[in-house]
């Protein structure tokens, strides 16, 4: 389903990808519990390309969970990693990543589902760390009744642009997608939305929602919203909505009046902020993911 062709990184990928995840859940199967990976780059200015393939088949039902991390070093390092996710017919699947790499890590990974009739896939994405990301997890609806969910959030902080986003392609009738996202920019950190939904002539029926929210905790950080929509029938229904903001200093005070210090009172804020993707998350990962919360917050990572 990937293609080396798609586009440079792919090919890089493509060319020189060693390892990575393989799981099959056959025809039925439900876990009840998560399946867990964790990748980690230690060498200094190396290049990581892992491959993960996962084929949920039909009826079946799977939580996949990836962990990625990196220390830091004072030389770039470049994860091209790929996704590439089968979900049969009538299957469930929920991918789960949460992303802490170092600030000097470009993070151009290439992820991409095939959702077949009645099936189902359900994206979590908490994208910290790196000096640049590109990141688009696309959904390719091609049964009908096919559906897409994506949550994201990302934090870009002190000399950070990242460039994040959802794809969804409706190739077939009564197929349905919605992409929420959060995004959070400080300390000059640019935070960049970008979508594309694309409904085919022969997806009648369908639909797509799309929702960005913006935070920026000063005058020097930069959110950008760039989303894009083609509809290639009229029995589709389409909605998008987008809001930026900065944190409310009447929130801030309300907190501060009860005896929290001002710094803790912006981490519970900006933590609610992204309680939408926390809350999707297993116990351990939303409490981990509220802990990198804070440290950005506090510049210390």
């Amino acid at each position: 389903m990937l293609l080396p062709k798609d586009h440079k990184f792919a090919a890089l990928h493509g060319a020189v990808w060693s390892g990575g995840s393989f799981v099959y859940v056959p025809k039925g199967v439900k876990l009840s519990f998560p399946l867990q990976s964790y990748f980690r780059l230690n060498a200094k200015g190396a290049g990581q390309f892992e491959h993960t393939l996962i084929i949920v088949d039909e009826g079946a039902d799977l939580h996949f969970i990836e962990g990625c991390s990196a220390p830091k070093y004072n030389v770039a390092n470049l994860h091209a990693g790929c996704v590439e996710l089968f979900v049969k017919k009538g299957a469930h699947l929920r991918y789960s990543t949460i992303e802490n790499w170092s600030k000097n890590m470009y993070n151009l990974n290439t992820k991409r589902a095939k959702i077949e009739e009645d099936a189902a896939i359900e994206w979590v994405s908490g994208s910290f760390g790196s000096h640049v990301s590109y990141l688009y997890p696309e959904s390719d609806l091609v049964g009908k009744n096919a559906r897409s969910e994506f949550t994201g959030v990302t934090f870009a902080g002190n000399g950070q642009n990242l460039d994040t986003g959802a794809k969804m392609v409706h190739l077939a009738p009564n197929t349905k997608s919605v992409i929420t996202t959060k995004s959070i920019s400080k300390g000059g950190g640019t935070s960049i939305y970008r979508s594309a939904v694309y409904i085919a002539k022969q997806a009648e029926n369908s639909k797509a929602s799309v929702s960005c929210q913006s935070l920026m905790l000063d005058s020097e950080s930069r959110s950008d919203t760039i989303p894009a929509m083609q509809v290639m029938n009229d029995s589709s229904d389409v909605g998008h909505e987008a809001k930026i903001g900065r944190i409310s200093n009447d929130a801030v005070f309300y907190l501060m009046s009860r005896g929290i210090p001002e710094d803790e009172a912006k981490s519970m804020i900006v933590s609610g902020f992204a309680n939408p993707v926390s809350k999707e998350l297993p116990l351990e990962y939303a409490v981990e993911m509220n802990n990198l919360i804070r440290l950005e917050m506090k510049g210390a990572m």
